[in-house]
């Protein structure tokens, strides 16, 4: 394991909690604790009982120190709130600074992409990559890193939104499902009763009266 693993610099990379988990900002609490029981899993010791000392050292520290603390910051509703706004804040910042270029390629693709097809590229690239995120001390640097960066891309797509609504699924059908409103369809006037001409029903009065 390396020596700077977990030295208090180290730590300070990794504030984003969902970026630790490996989970979407939409996650409510039930998906949450689905990812969390997930990790915890990998990293437990009986399961690693073969792997060399110094994997089974990172991953004891790696659940210690950043996954069990991120997950006790994201099973509540208003930790979750404080994390989002946190994030938000950190977005809007580096949008008005100018600074919110990503250099990981996914991310990047992520300000790409259509409107429609945000959500479900979002959710497709991080389920990808937290397949192998806690592995390593070197993986799970690189990974969270990408991670971190593609949550604040994607909030900043999202940010013209009131309300992130929080899924208890991942992958959601991207789908036009865009309400017509009243004004935009076409008015047929034909139908309309037309009002009564009494300048014309004079005039047939007239030459009734006329030639009776």
């Amino acid at each position: 394991m390396s020596q700077k693993a977990f030295s208090q610099e180290w730590l300070k990379k990794f504030a984003d909690p969902y970026a630790v988990l490996g989970v979407s900002v939409t996650a409510d609490e039930r998906r949450i604790l689905k990812r969390y029981r997930q990790v915890a899993k990998r990293l437990h010791p009986d399961i690693l009982s073969t792997q060399e000392t110094d994997i089974q050292e990172f991953s004891n520290q790696l659940l210690a120190r950043l996954v069990n603390p991120a997950y006790q910051r994201l099973k509540q509703d208003k930790g979750r709130s404080e994390a989002l706004a946190t994030l938000r804040f950190k977005v809007r910042r580096l949008s008005r600074e100018g600074r919110l270029t990503p250099a990981g390629t996914v991310a990047q693709r992520l300000i790409e992409v259509g409107d429609a097809e945000v959500d479900v590229f979002y959710e497709k690239v991080l389920t990808d990559l937290s397949t192998t995120q806690h592995s390593s001390a070197a993986v799970f640097e690189q990974v969270t890193h990408q991670l971190s960066e593609l949550n604040l891309v994607y909030l900043r797509r999202k940010m013209g939104e009131p309300v992130i609504r929080e899924k208890r699924t991942g992958l959601v059908a991207a789908a036009d499902s865009r309400p017509v409103s009243a004004s935009s369809q076409p008015v047929d006037h034909s139908s309309e009763p037309q009002p009564p001409n009494y300048a014309e029903r004079h005039a047939e009065r007239a030459k009734r009266i006329l030639y009776s």
